[in-house]
């Protein structure tokens, strides 16, 4: 079992990491809340990892807060709901969001995220209440990284977004709602999901 990595940030490509220890390149995915607060690719990093084996694959996924990383195994407890809406949810949604929203039952806004229908919001909201109690204080609120910023961050945050369950249309649309001058990836991403889910 990987508990935690520490070691040198190659490569930031939503939701995709690479974080080399001791020689070793570690591919992971991570939720959009873990990639805002990195710092830019040659910096040192610390992430905790959570380790996924199936019959037909092997993943690692990244998080910085304890936070993220509880939630993202609690959201997975949930019947329907995998590794890809979980990452979709933590990206969608802060912690401390996500927890209001399960303890209000506010099953209309937890529909906003690709991938989560009614009856997975209801479920998420009955099976998840007294799970989440201790993360509305746990993390604070998200930041983007202005570090390091790409050469077509549009471009980036489109496939980003994609890969996040989002309609290649809608995604258009929403890069070209929020999209400005300046903007890197991961904030164009941000804004996107904000309006995505009507903030």
């Amino acid at each position: 079992m990987i508990g935690r990595l520490r070691g040198t940030l190659v490569s930031k490509q939503p939701p995709w990491l690479m974080v080399e220890v001791g020689g070793v390149g570690y591919e992971l995915e991570a939720p959009m809340s873990t990639i805002y607060d990195l710092p830019q690719t040659g910096k040192e990093v610390t992430l905790l990892t959570h380790y996924a084996v199936k019959e037909d694959s092997v993943a690692l996924y990244g998080f910085l807060h304890e936070s993220e990383r509880t939630l993202f195994r609690n959201l997975q407890k949930v019947s329907g709901i995998g590794a890809k809406i979980a990452l979709a949810v933590l990206s969608g949604v802060s912690t401390n969001d996500f927890a209001r929203l399960v303890q209000a039952g506010d099953v209309v806004a937890l529909t906003k995220i690709p991938g989560i229908g009614k009856k997975t919001a209801e479920r998420m909201v009955v099976e998840l209440r007294d799970r989440v109690d201790g993360l509305a204080t746990a993390l604070p609120g998200m930041h983007p990284s202005t570090n390091g910023a790409p050469l077509d961050p549009a471009g980036e945050a489109t496939v980003a977004l994609q890969q996040l369950g989002y309609k290649p249309a809608e995604v258009t649309r929403l890069v070209q709602k929020v999209a400005a001058e300046g903007d890197t990836a991961e904030s164009i991403i941000r804004k996107a999901l904000r309006a995505a889910l009507g903030n």
